[in-house]
């Protein structure tokens, strides 16, 4: 027996989702002047705190680079009320994961604890904050350990690659220019009183941006946060403004520099130019969409040539990364050996095709992934929390997510044509990490540049 047709259920009409709203959180000035940004996330109930200081790397000593990392590790390593041992059972008793890190923008420390413990992670994370101890001990091995990681990215090509990107790419006497958590030589001096000091100078809740994420509807927050990091008060000084130049490029950057490693496989290659910060006056929304098109996705002009094609590599990237001031476009991936020179023209080849315009398809198809993949980008706490504080070091407003997606989905194919000119000219510094007895005379050939080799 059939159904008669009459009886089928209607199938639904599929209508576009709803245009996604970055959630704005509420704002409060705590009295200590730091400033508390609350992004109430009903069910998230493992809530996501951060912390951001605007702190230049150039405000470290020349010869005590380093400084700032270290001083970035140390803090949840013991504070004055309790060792590091101690510090550490506090925090795993109470679920609580702090983390911090030092880039261009500032120091963002992190924190992530269940709900119910929220008020003692906050009166610990204000201890490491306010009162770190900054330990001998805990000095000593923390110096050993950045020596350490220093040879284990000598070893890797991805990291050699953007180490020898920086220091070609960047003038000298930028700070850019070297690696942010310091060399051998500047690391091996910096002592305990360095770190205090740099801290001292620089760690201030005046100024300063907290952000709580997560399922807070419950919680008097504001109440909790002056009762906890509202505390701290410091030396009253003024924070110092951070610097507002972009990081200038080196005169010789457009060159190819070839990283000497005997008998190597693979190549690591990375292509950079110019690029933008997201507060570029004509708009960021194209940038994202570009760098999808380009090298964004297996489907993405490089990787179609590349990979699905020439099968020479398992992937390679590019993109538009934006600093606090200034950016970078950076093309990178390793490929087979062999294929080094091939491989470097024809990346070559496909970013200058850029000023050969982008396809509707293209567009439609870099639109879409990026704003209709938004909702599952900062579905969680933390993401939200990631980016708002983020915002809040680049000093971007809070709708600026919000109004960029927006952008984003009115895009035309001229935006994109008119971005990319802007700023993909074709002045490359060309990064090779390969064995030079076989890869140099091939790269001085292609004639992209003078070609130096440096060791390993």
């Amino acid at each position: 027996m059939t159904d008669h047709p009459d009886t089928f259920p209607t199938r639904p009409e599929v209508t576009p989702p709803a245009d996604f709203v970055f959630p704005e959180p509420s704002r409060h000035t705590l009295a200590n002047g730091m400033t508390a940004l609350v992004h109430d996330v009903p069910g998230q109930l493992v809530i996501s705190v951060r912390t951001a200081f605007a702190l230049s790397l150039a405000w470290e000593p020349r010869d005590r680079e380093g400084v700032a990392s270290l001083m970035a590790r140390l803090l949840d390593e013991g504070t004055l009320k309790h060792s590091a041992a101690e510090f550490a059972e506090l925090l795993e008793r109470r679920g609580v994961a702090i983390g911090a890190g030092i880039s261009d923008a500032g120091l963002g420390v992190d924190m992530d604890v269940p709900v119910h413990h929220l008020g003692d992670a906050l009166d610990l994370l204000t201890e490491a904050l306010s009162i770190p101890a900054f330990a001998e001990d805990e000095v000593r091995r923390m110096k050993r350990t950045r020596l350490a990681e220093i040879a284990q990215e000598r070893a890797s090509a991805p990291h050699r690659a953007a180490k020898e990107l920086a220091a070609t790419y960047y003038d000298p006497a930028e700070r850019a220019s070297r690696p942010s958590a310091g060399t051998p030589d500047t690391v091996e001096v910096i002592t305990r009183e360095d770190i205090a000091a740099f801290h001292a100078a620089h760690v201030r809740p005046s100024g300063a941006t907290v952000v709580v994420a997560g399922d807070v509807g419950q919680v008097d927050i504001v109440a909790l946060l002056e009762r906890t990091l509202g505390t701290w008060s410091p030396e009253a000084t003024e924070p110092r403004p951070m610097p507002e130049e972009a990081q200038r490029r080196a005169t010789d950057a457009a060159r190819v520099v070839l990283v000497d490693r005997p008998g190597s496989v693979q190549s690591e290659i990375s292509i950079a130019g110019p690029g933008p910060d997201r507060t570029i006056e004509a708009g960021w929304a194209p940038f994202p969409v570009l760098g999808f098109i380009v090298g964004g996705s297996p489907n993405a002009r490089i990787d179609a040539v590349l990979r699905e094609e020439k099968g020479y590599t398992y992937g390679i990237r590019s993109g538009f990364r934006p600093r606090r001031r200034g950016g970078l476009f950076v093309t990178s991936g390793s490929v087979r050996a062999d294929a080094t020179i091939e491989s470097v023209q024809l990346l070559v080849d496909i970013l200058a095709g850029g000023r050969d315009g982008f396809t509707e398809a293209e567009l439609v198809a870099g639109v879409d992934f990026i704003s209709k993949t938004a909702p599952a980008r900062f579905e969680t706490a933390d993401a939200i929390a990631d980016e708002s504080v983020q915002l809040a070091l680049e000093g971007l407003p809070a709708d600026f997510t919000t109004d960029n997606l927006r952008r984003i989905r009115a895009l035309g194919s001229d935006d994109l044509q008119r971005a990319w000119d802007a700023y993909v000219t074709g002045e490359w510094t060309v990064i090779v990490v390969g064995d030079a007895a076989t890869l140099r005379e091939g790269l001085e050939g292609l004639g992209i540049g003078p070609v130096t080799v440096v060791p390993n």
